[in-house]
């Protein structure tokens, strides 16, 4: 059976195998946090020091290779000090998108990989358009609530998952605890990949949400489904499309990502430790 064919027939299967080849990989039996790191993000992840293990995505079952610049496509173990105690970080630089017509279960592969690999919380970070005027780019946003926009679930079948406090509560008083000019705002899952119009922004607005991006959510769903706390981090990178009455381009949101790499690698550092 090839490194996908698993994870189209019974996903959750392929995490656990996923999770296996990791622990076999890098030695370590179990990880406790995990991170995914959106556009523009990977630098960021430097913070954390030398990373114990690295290995190409691929190499494992049901990941497939990047597709998107600014993702490295790579998998990285962390040893991470918490207070004298050893603290395990798995981190993926890149992620699948739903716009890359691969279906759901590739987009949610690495999270559910990351809970069978023992890790308790989930880390997503993403690019977002910033809808709220308020927002300046190279802003990080904490994740407060979502609104989907894709009609699309990684769950299926009679499973009612509870989404009230979908982005935990507690870890957001955490991170705000270490940085305290933190704002929290409503993230939209938008398809892509094409950009939204000036009206569909004006729609989102309406609705009351403040960012717009192309991931993120069905990851966050996943990790939840599984019993682990979600913290959800943007970066504003851009102006939505209507706000400023600029053209919208991925070069920005990689240049804009890079830009804000130091404070967020270190924002990362600082809260990691205090999350278990």
């Amino acid at each position: 059976m090839g490194k996908t064919e698993l994870l189209y027939s019974d996903p959750i299967a392929a995490a656990v195998v996923a999770a296996e080849e990791i622990a076999k990989k890098t030695g370590i039996a179990s990880h406790d946090v995990a991170l995914v790191m959106g556009s523009g993000w990977v630098s960021a992840v430097d913070a954390l020091g030398a990373p114990v293990f690295e290995c190409n995505a691929e190499e494992i079952e049901g990941f497939l290779p990047p597709a998107v610049e600014g993702h490295s496509g790579k998998i990285r173990s962390y040893e991470i000090d918490a207070n004298g105690k050893k603290m395990r970080a798995l981190v993926f630089l890149g992620r699948t998108h739903l716009y890359e017509g691969k279906g759901i279960e590739p987009v949610v592969h690495g999270v559910r990989t990351a809970v069978k690999a023992g890790c308790k919380v989930i880390i997503l970070t993403n690019a977002c358009g910033g809808i709220n005027t308020a927002y300046k780019v190279g802003q990080p946003v904490l994740i407060r609530d979502h609104i989907s926009l894709t009609a699309v679930s990684p769950l299926s079948g009679a499973t009612f998952v509870d989404l009230t406090d979908l982005y935990s509560k507690r870890i957001r008083e955490i991170v705000k605890k270490e940085d305290s000019s933190l704002q929290e705002g409503v993230y939209v899952h938008w398809r892509g990949p094409t950009y939204e119009t000036p009206a569909e922004i004006l729609m989102m607005r309406t609705m009351g949400a403040d960012l717009v991006g192309m991931s993120t959510v069905p990851e966050a769903i996943a990790a939840h489904a599984l019993g682990a706390e979600v913290l959800g981090i943007s970066l504003v990178t851009n102006a939505a499309a209507g706000v400023t009455g600029e053209k919208l381009n991925h070069e920005e949101v990689i240049a804009a990502g890079k830009a804000a790499a130091d404070r967020m690698g270190s924002l990362l550092k600082g809260v990691i430790p205090k999350l278990l």
